[in-house]
């Protein structure tokens, strides 16, 4: 990330600002909440090995023929161990197991984990404790342990529901699969999402508002929607670079299908709270809000990323990524961790804006004011605001949904690096 220039502050009353309020009255809001909560402290785990790798997956996923999960048990204990040392009495309130395919953990695993974590720290009353999963019939089999180890909210990487676009997607479950898995996750957690890839290869606009009508119609209280980006690194990329990857959406239609998603999710109850998220109210992952409201996390696992913060200062963290490197420093040093850094304020409230726009709710303008360093155009605000793409309400800065198709252009604009 680049550095925010430190030279300037925020003013939340300066001209430029009340320019940008005025103008930002004529903008079309996008509704959601606009006060901001405790921007939380939560624990990310991530398990590294999954069944086969997908061609669009840039994640830190690999392909093991065996894994020793007693080795991987004592190693994580070891992580959270550490961690909780140095943020003894924080009050943590989310744990997430990501992957990789976390649902190929045994749920023993995972039980000892979360044993290990509520003697670790003092927990929030309702602590919401999430696991991502594959809609495979081995990984649904272990819902019910999962939740019995104190799992209480399934989040399934469905991905499509038509089943050419899984074959294309290299995944491997079928879309009655999918259903299924979804149907079981809703009866067994008290809460369960699930995620689809859209503006894929040759789908029109007919096709994919079919498709998110079955998503609907399975009444989920939380959707995970993504348009198909094609990362360095991945097979997709090798394909797209030898122009063998054909059919992905132009600009124009991939918008519409960002917008036909706004429509639909929106008169279905399930709000737009972040660019890709959608939810009832109450359902949102708290967890990924702490990351987008700037707040604290430990990562634990291969190429875990944290971000804590002691002494006025904001420590960046990451952990050795792979995976068998990561397990021998914890069994060897004790720790997995790679050197940490301290982030500059500008560096901290640049990555406050970059997460929080991504938000309905958008950011703090106080918050972002008293992060020095944080070098805000407000002549460019204001211009934004009457170009609809900005508004100003209050004490919060934050895009319009017609913004969102942008969001990069206006950040480049708001900042000076």
């Amino acid at each position: 990330m680049k550095q925010a220039n430190a030279s300037a502050k925020l003013t939340a009353g300066s001209p430029a600002n009340q320019s940008a309020l005025a103008e930002s009255a004529k903008v079309g809001s996008w509704g959601g909440a606009t006060g901001t909560t405790n921007p939380g402290f939560g624990l990310y785990l991530h398990w590294p090995f999954c069944q086969s790798k997908c061609p669009y997956c840039d994640f830190n996923s690999h392909v093991a023929a065996a894994v020793d999960q007693n080795r991987w048990r004592s190693a994580y204990l070891s992580e959270i161990e550490r961690a909780g040392v140095e943020t003894a009495g924080r009050v943590l309130q989310s744990v997430f197991f990501g992957g990789g395919t976390p649902s190929l953990m045994d749920p023993q695993l995972v039980a000892a984990i979360l044993e290990k974590v509520r003697t670790t720290w003092p927990m929030s009353n309702d602590p919401e404790i999430t696991m991502e999963a594959n809609p495979g019939s081995v990984e649904a089999g272990r819902f019910a342990a999962y939740r019995q180890a104190g799992v209480n909210r399934i989040s399934i990487g469905v991905q499509a529901l038509d089943d050419l676009s899984l074959q294309r997607l290299g995944r491997m479950h079928s879309v009655s699969d999918a259903i299924k898995a979804v149907e079981i996750g809703q009866a067994t957690f008290p809460r369960a999402s699930f995620d689809l890839i859209y503006a894929r290869q040759d789908q029109t606009l007919a096709d994919w508002k079919a498709e998110l009508q079955v998503a609907l119609n399975l009444a989920p209280t939380h959707l995970s929607l993504y348009q198909l980006t094609v990362e360095e690194g991945t097979v997709f990329h090798e394909r797209n670079q030898r122009g063998l990857l054909k059919g992905l959406p132009e600009e124009g239609l991939a918008a519409d299908l960002f917008l036909l998603t706004q429509e639909m999710t929106e008169n279905a109850g399930l709000g737009a709270y972040e660019v890709s998220n959608h939810a009832n109210p109450g359902e949102e992952s708290r967890h990924n809000l702490t990351y987008w409201r700037g707040g604290d996390y430990i990562g634990a696992g291969p190429g875990a990323h944290g971000r804590l913060s002691f002494g006025g200062k904001r420590h960046a963290t990451e952990a050795i990524r792979a995976p068998q490197a990561w397990l021998d420093a914890v069994e060897r040093e004790n720790t997995g961790e790679l050197p940490r850094s301290i982030l500059d304020p500008g560096e901290v409230a640049t990555e406050y804006l970059l997460m929080g726009l991504r938000l309905r709710e958008g950011v703090d303008i106080r918050r972002l004011e008293a992060l020095i360093g944080a070098k805000l155009n407000w002549t460019a605000v204001s211009d934004l605001a009457t170009e609809g793409l900005l508004e100003v309400l209050g004490d919060r800065l934050r895009t319009t949904q017609t913004g969102t198709l942008v969001l990069n252009s206006i950040l480049r604009n708001l900042l000076v690096t």
